[in-house]
């Protein structure tokens, strides 16, 4: 026979085992931004925000149904300084799947691009880097064209792709 005290025993078990699954299956929250600092020469200049895929259309107004299309889930976004000098702005749409990802980055003109080894596949433009890596697509884009702006890019894109 089962006792009251059998029975507490019991449920402290079963209660113990449930928290231990709830803990070890939560996702793993990526702050996918490099704070000021981590990426050489660069400063981040504003505060992250973050847009779920239902109001995607409030940061990216006409542009947002192509990622709805594809899954996004939501967008992280910020703003960045190099040396002083140089402006842009870093976007990371998290998709659903690696499918996601690609079918972004692949719709996009490469006209003007060239491949940038970052990532699953990249591309570099004159005043921006585009990545996937799994189910992210990373855009970054340099307000100005200055001399050494494609390196300086390709390194805040490196710094944001260590932290995928």
């Amino acid at each position: 026979m089962f006792g009251p005290e059998k029975l507490k025993s019991g449920i402290a078990v079963i209660a113990i085992a449930a928290l231990a699954v709830s803990v070890g299956c939560k996702k793993k929250t990526v702050d996918p931004l490099p704070p000021s600092g981590a990426v050489a020469g660069w400063e981040k200049s504003g505060d992250t925000r973050v847009y779920e895929a239902k109001d995607l259309w409030q940061y990216i107004d006409g542009d947002a149904e192509q990622y709805l299309a594809a899954g996004v889930v939501s967008t992280s976004t910020s703003d960045y300084k190099y040396q002083n000098q140089l402006d842009a702005v870093v976007d990371v749409y998290t998709m659903g799947d690696s499918a996601g990802a690609r079918k972004i980055l692949e719709s996009g003109s490469s006209s003007g691009a060239k491949s940038a080894q970052v990532g699953d596949a990249g591309l570099e433009y004159e005043q921006s880097v585009i990545f996937r890596k799994g189910p992210y697509l990373v855009r970054i884009v340099a307000y100005d064209a200055t001399p050494g702006t494609g390196q300086a890019l390709l390194a805040l894109a490196h710094g944001v792709e260590a932290r995928l």
